[in-house]
């Protein structure tokens, strides 16, 4: 049965003795009480309950699927929470490699200041046009997460028609794919898959890509841009240059500054008094020194020509770690608003109920005594 249309107003506590008042008009409409000191008693909006617009079914099956909705959001929050600490272990687990690389490129960029290096991936040219690698993710149901990366990758491209340089897409994940896709003026180079969990050949399908890109002078830039897991409830959208590369292995922004982090935050999720809580640890992660006597066999240039790329390889893996840790965050705290909210919303239908349920019984009783007093 449909929701009524129509608002009935039922008066706040009738009281028994007026019973005698009752007359037959008010038997076919006992929604109305007659007084004894008017001859008919109109109804006060300001001093009654809230307007009815559904039928007792139709409330009762509101709540039950507002409930069911709740189970899959919290059921959803949990799931991301678990998810969200595995991500978190492998952007930290990852990072011992990639300091210690970093010595290695910087120790041999040491011993290389007096040579000139022909290093294809450190090579600096006039900037025609840039390549831009934009991760964004697979699954909806995360908040703004894709679409904050997504204005951040119109900003850059608008900048970069303004500047009058060309530009290219490499779009990794579902969600960046669809939106390219239906925009077909925006040159998109190749689309990329992501996964649930980001692995080495993944990140090496990306690191070919581009390389082959950028040594064959089709772009002279590439730029990274995903989202930097920041916190829980925070994360930002950022762009990093990718090539050309740093030859001390420095993350640079599109400005040319290091913004590689030095510390990393782990959010540790317990349980406290049966609700889900979030603990902060920051961590240090350890990498060994390098030797300052320690010998080269093969020429320092060879060396780095091998690492270079071993080192984009790293970089594109650790971003998209980042990225999907960000993603099950903002996907943790959006179930976790939307449980809130249908908690809110139950609460407010029961309400509703409880309210039209008592005023039926009501209605049920004035009619029974009305009967009563129309056969005297």
């Amino acid at each position: 049965m449909a929701c009524s249309n129509l608002t009935m107003w039922v008066s706040s506590k009738p009281s028994l003795s007026d019973a005698s008042g009752l007359s037959f008009r008010s038997f076919l409409n006992p929604f109305q009480l007659p007084s004894h000191n008017t001859p008919t008693a109109t109804c006060n909006p300001s001093r009654s309950v809230t307007p009815i617009h559904c039928g007792l079914r139709e409330l009762r099956e509101r709540i039950d699927s507002v409930k069911n909705t709740q189970k899959i959001t919290e059921a959803m929050k949990l799931v991301a929470a678990a998810r969200v600490r595995r991500a978190q272990e492998a952007v930290v687990n990852g990072r011992p490699f990639s300091e210690t690389l970093v010595e290695v490129l910087y120790n041999i960029n040491e011993q290389l200041q007096t040579e000139d290096i022909d290093a294809p991936l450190t090579k600096v040219r006039t900037v025609k046009k840039v390549a831009l690698v934009v991760v964004t993710g697979d699954r909806g149901l995360c908040g703004s997460f894709n679409n904050q990366l997504i204005k951040k990758a119109e900003a850059r491209i608008a900048e970069l028609k303004g500047l009058g340089v060309e530009y290219t897409i490499i779009s990794v994940g579902k969600k960046g794919n669809t939106y390219f896709l239906r925009r077909p003026y925006i040159p998109v180079d190749k689309f990329l898959d992501g996964s649930n969990l980001p692995t080495a050949k993944e990140a090496q399908t990306i690191a070919d890509d581009v390389f082959s890109l950028f040594v064959s002078e089709e772009v002279d830039k590439v730029e990274l841009l995903y989202t930097k897991f920041v916190s829980l409830v925070k994360s930002d959208p950022v762009i990093h240059t990718l090539l050309p590369l740093s030859p001390k292995g420095e993350v640079c922004d599109v400005n040319g500054n290091c913004v590689d982090a030095a510390e990393d935050e782990l959010f540790r999720l317990t349980t406290k008094e049966g609700k889900l809580t979030v603990e902060r640890d920051t961590v240090r992660t350890p990498t060994p020194d390098f030797s300052p006597i320690l010998q080269f066999e093969q020429d320092p240039v060879q060396i780095l020509d091998a690492l270079l790329p071993l080192y984009l390889n790293s970089q594109i893996l650790r971003a998209l770690q980042e990225s999907l840790a960000s993603e099950l965050a903002a996907r943790m705290s959006a179930m976790s608003s939307a449980t809130d909210n249908a908690n809110e919303l139950k609460k407010n239908l029961s309400l509703v109920y409880n309210r039209q349920r008592q005023a039926k019984i009501t209605g049920e009783i004035l009619e029974i005594v009305a009967g009563a007093n129309a056969q005297i």
